[in-house]
């Protein structure tokens, strides 16, 4: 793909194309899900760019780096409505999303089990995490917005977002572990000294 302009101005009057031509406006439930798609793909940047050159977290940054460009797989399905899929597109499917879990399982076996709710935090690296994790639940939301105006949507997608919220929670954990930052614990309030 050859990018030449980055300017198109067809978004001036609120409106944009999806793949395959199709104008829709900027508030559409697709651009809704692939635009925050793309939102947590930014997050996900940020928390690679807080952990560049920790050498503690490199298999973190090589899992981000996988599930970046998984993402871009993800929002372009999401933009590509049923009649404009090609032969051959990549398309998310139950292997992205048993990648997720096996990467959650393993991960998880090193962690201490939980006793209660954390507070999102333990280092810039797994705070950034955690904020990704949010944008993740709120992109399954406008998935799910999609996939209730046009049936032809693939549940992969969610599925796959399903697990990556489940995996960047446990990654949270893991890189506030490795990087020798303590994790907050949220504090019942039966329990709180007053």
């Amino acid at each position: 793909m050859r990018i030449s302009r980055v300017y198109t101005r067809t978004g001036d009057k609120g409106t944009t194309r999806l793949v395959g031509n199709a104008e829709v406006g900027k508030n559409h439930p697709r651009i809704e899900a692939y635009g925050t798609v793309d939102e947590l793909n930014s997050v996900l940047g940020l928390a690679r760019a807080h952990l560049a050159g920790i050498e503690a977290l490199l298999e973190v940054d090589q899992i981000l780096e996988r599930i970046q460009s998984e993402l871009f797989d993800v929002g372009t399905d999401l933009a590509t409505p049923a009649e404009s899929r090609w032969e051959g597109m990549v398309r998310p499917d139950d292997t992205y999303v048993g990648r997720l879990e096996a990467e959650c399982d393993r991960l998880n076996e090193s962690l201490p089990p939980l006793k209660e709710f954390i507070l999102p935090g333990g280092g810039v690296v797994s705070a950034t995490l955690h904020q990704g994790r949010t944008v993740c639940r709120r992109a399954e939301r406008r998935v799910l917005d999609l996939m209730q105006d046009d049936d032809t949507v693939g549940e992969a997608s969610m599925r796959y977002l399903n697990r990556l919220s489940d995996l960047l929670f446990v990654v949270a954990r893991y890189a506030a572990m490795r990087s020798g930052h303590a994790e907050s614990f949220w504090q019942n309030p039966n329990r709180r000294s007053r």
